[in-house]
């Protein structure tokens, strides 16, 4: 982990199989987590609602669906939207756009982690969880070179470990932690 560094968000992307993973994290992250979550998963286009309702169930910290220009603050999770790409703007806004999908997806991991990438620089931390495509596997990479902290799970305690091992045929990341060591290295930030 970087010593010192005052992050301004953690990124998390995921398919399928994370719903069940990010819900244990965002249950188990302590309810002062300062920094802002920005949370890309890959979800059904023609369901708009449910998932922001299961996770606030279990998580510590209030998950919201960003509107287009919204205010990334600490200490709260912001899902990319069904059937929206999310991107993070130099200003820590949100942009949401209906650009055509890529990779399959829309919302594209790889578009949210490469714009924070280029907004955040060295102050944020990247996770790629579990996935059945590579989405994803890139835009981690951009966290890389643009000396964010990059965290990939563990490819063992995968659900689908498409995304994950197509990450780590990329790069080395900083780390790779099963769901457990996620969950301490969030809460020893």
């Amino acid at each position: 982990m970087q010593k010192n560094i005052q992050y301004k968000g953690i990124v998390i992307g995921g398919s399928a199989g994370s719903f069940s993973l990010v819900s244990k994290i965002l249950s188990q992250i302590k309810d002062d987590f300062k920094y802002p979550i920005i949370l890309c998963m890959h979800r059904l286009k023609h369901i708009r609602s449910g998932l922001v309702e299961g996770l606030n169930l279990k998580s510590n910290l209030p998950v919201v669906e960003p509107y287009d220009k919204q205010k990334i603050e600490g200490g709260k999770v912001y899902l990319a939207p069904s059937n929206y790409h999310m991107f993070v703007e130099f200003d820590a806004t949100v942009s949401l756009s209906a650009e055509d999908v890529l990779n399959h997806s829309r919302p594209s991991i790889d578009y949210t982690f490469s714009s924070a990438a280029t907004s955040f620089r060295n102050k944020m931390v990247g996770i790629l969880l579990t996935g059945a495509n590579k989405d994803g596997a890139q835009g981690i990479f951009e966290v890389h070179t643009k000396q964010g902290y990059t965290i990939v799970q563990d490819p063992n305690t995968c659900d689908v470990d498409t995304m994950t091992k197509s990450a780590l045929q990329l790069f080395s990341p900083n780390q790779v932690l099963t769901p457990e060591e996620i969950v301490v290295f969030l809460n020893n930030l």
